[in-house]
């Protein structure tokens, strides 16, 4: 009968794990001194040898040739372990034998004397799925075991053992195991079995497999069976990973701001009956893989799929900034949790398409930050684009060189925040000439607000700061965060001394004080200190 890969190239000796050298090493050492402790708790992920070293230290101990800590795989005891034929060494799996019953039964049978091998071996896998009453009867009997027990607990999900149970456990903790690792084994397994594959189509099953080397070959196995010829494209087919394309066209809308062609999308992906709760989950790991290739140099080993696929996730993520792909990883980790719990999961997910579409839609600071990425990457490139264009494409609009000074002219709208004294119509205003300064502070302390008054101007009228800003942003977030409120009154006190109520520049309303008539010279030199440039005048 056929034996699958996994199986047939399972292990036998500490020297043949792969990837876990810091584990075996102290095993085997610790067999080979004979100071092996009563209770080990292996944990990580799975398919990175777990069970495996569990079952080798089983037959390292009771071994009757051992070879330097390595069992001799020859014996009589080493093959009963092997075949299962040998009753002392014993596996249970937690999740179905979790009870307090099941674990009773174990603690009355520890204390009968092996029967053929030396040491009574106990290995509990997925240890963290035992009831309370389970983990109680087990206490007692882990601190204090007969000196021929050995207890050796094994878990993917280390955060729900009890410290109880850790703290009466010598613990080893698995790694996922590095893809150039991995891939290398299954070259060399191909070559012992006969097979052809290609370098890439290793590396390629080596990344789909998460770090774990049971997948990879049991994703190799199902590619044996495919095709005799294994090649990257034979993985790519094999393990249907050509259904990606609806997640680049999806977010290439949402990167357009086109709602109409990402529901045009979804409608499409309607018709073949798509759960909507696993398409929102696809589009979350899309939006990460794309946050992975934004931050990271070498995205290579944390991202899963082919390389065409990470070639088009590095164009796609070039055209959004990290802030615009975590506010979209907020949306949509938002509708999942919302799309669990009603019963128009397909409107619940087209509310979130038209969020991302259109950041003005979405609610909270998230948003606002957002948007004010956009602005900040708009004014460094000199190029206005639309928040949201209709279906035609329109040709980008350079900024004209009047433009900034356009923008300070229209009136902004009052804040929130009610100052506390109001300047009367008419009042005299004086244009305020450290606000470069203060703009600097800003930076400092606030970086998002500074981003949206890169372009103000104020005035002062009394106790009265009034600010000239057309940026929609810097309105936003004076409404929305006390911290922004603060940190721009912060910044005015560390220039000025003074604290000064905050308003806005009204031009309707407010008139600024005219000076005496001076010469060309010394107006030139002050409109350049109004601008913050510094000035040096020699006589």
């Amino acid at each position: 009968m056929y034996q699958a890969l996994y199986r047939k190239w399972r292990p036998k000796s500490f020297d043949e794990v792969v990837g876990q050298d810091h584990i075996t090493t102290t095993l085997k050492n610790e067999v080979a001194l004979g100071k092996f402790s009563h209770a080990y708790l292996f944990t990580g992920s799975r398919g990175t040898g777990k069970t495996t070293c569990s079952k080798i230290v089983a037959k390292a101990v009771n071994c009757q040739n051992p070879q330097q800590g390595n069992p001799c795989n020859e014996c009589e005891v080493c093959r009963g372990i092997d075949d299962g034929s040998i009753l002392d060494v014993v596996e249970i799996d937690a999740a179905s034998n979790n009870g307090v019953d099941n674990i009773r039964q174990l603690r009355e049978e520890a204390y009968f004397l092996p029967s053929v091998a030396k040491y009574r071996v106990y290995i509990l896998d997925e240890c963290h799925m035992l009831s309370p009453g389970a983990v109680n009867a087990l206490l007692k009997i882990l601190e204090e075991p007969p000196a021929h027990v050995i207890f050796i607990l094994a878990t993917t999900e280390i955060h729900k053992v009890l410290p109880t149970i850790l703290s009466r456990c010598q613990r080893f903790d698995f790694k996922r195991i590095k893809s150039c690792i991995i891939a290398d084994r299954l070259l060399y397994v191909c070559e012992q079995e006969g097979l052809a594959l290609t370098e890439d189509a290793a590396l390629l099953i080596a990344r789909l497999s998460d770090g774990g080397m049971r997948d990879a070959l049991s994703l190799l196995d199902l590619c044996v069976s495919y095709s005799n010829e294994i090649t990257a494209q034979t993985v790519v087919e094999a393990a249907g990973l050509t259904g990606q394309d609806h997640l680049f066209e999806m977010t290439q809308a949402m990167v357009a701001h086109q709602p109409a062609n990402a529901l045009a999308v979804v409608e499409r992906l309607s018709e073949n009956s798509v759960d909507f709760a696993r398409l929102c989950e696809q589009l979350v790991g899309h939006y990460r893989n794309l946050m992975i290739v934004r931050t990271v140099k070498e995205p290579d080993e944390l991202v899963q799929g082919t390389p065409e696929d990470l070639e088009r996730l590095r164009e796609q993520a070039r055209q959004l900034s990290l802030a615009q792909i975590l506010y979209a990883l907020d949306v949509l980790q938002e509708a999942m949790g919302k799309i669990s719990r009603t019963a128009f999961k397909r409107t619940e997910f087209e509310m979130a398409v038209i969020r991302l579409c259109d950041e003005r839609m979405g609610e909270g600071l998230d948003g606002v930050f957002s948007r004010i990425e956009r602005l900040e990457e708009q004014l460094r490139s000199g190029v206005v684009r639309p928040a949201a264009p209709s279906e035609q494409a329109k040709p980008e609009t350079p900024i004209p060189a009047s433009a900034p000074q356009q923008l300070q002219d229209v009136a902004t709208t009052a804040f929130s925040e009610q100052p506390k004294q109001q300047p009367v119509s008419g009042s005299e205003v004086v244009p305020f000439t450290q606000w470069a300064e203060v703009l600097q502070q800003l930076k400092r302390r606030n970086g998002a607000l500074y981003g949206a008054m890169v372009e103000s101007r104020a005035f002062t009228s009394g106790e009265m700061m009034l600010i000239d800003c057309a940026n929609e942003m810097f309105r936003a977030l004076l409404r929305t965060s006390v911290a922004a409120k603060e940190s721009l009154r912060d910044s005015i006190l560390a220039v000025t001394g003074q604290k000064f109520n905050l308003g806005p520049y009204n031009p309707k309303k407010h008139t600024i004080a005219q000076e005496e008539p001076q010469d060309p010279l010394s107006g030139m030199l002050k409109k350049a200190r109004d601008l913050g440039v510094p000035v040096t005048e020699e006589g």
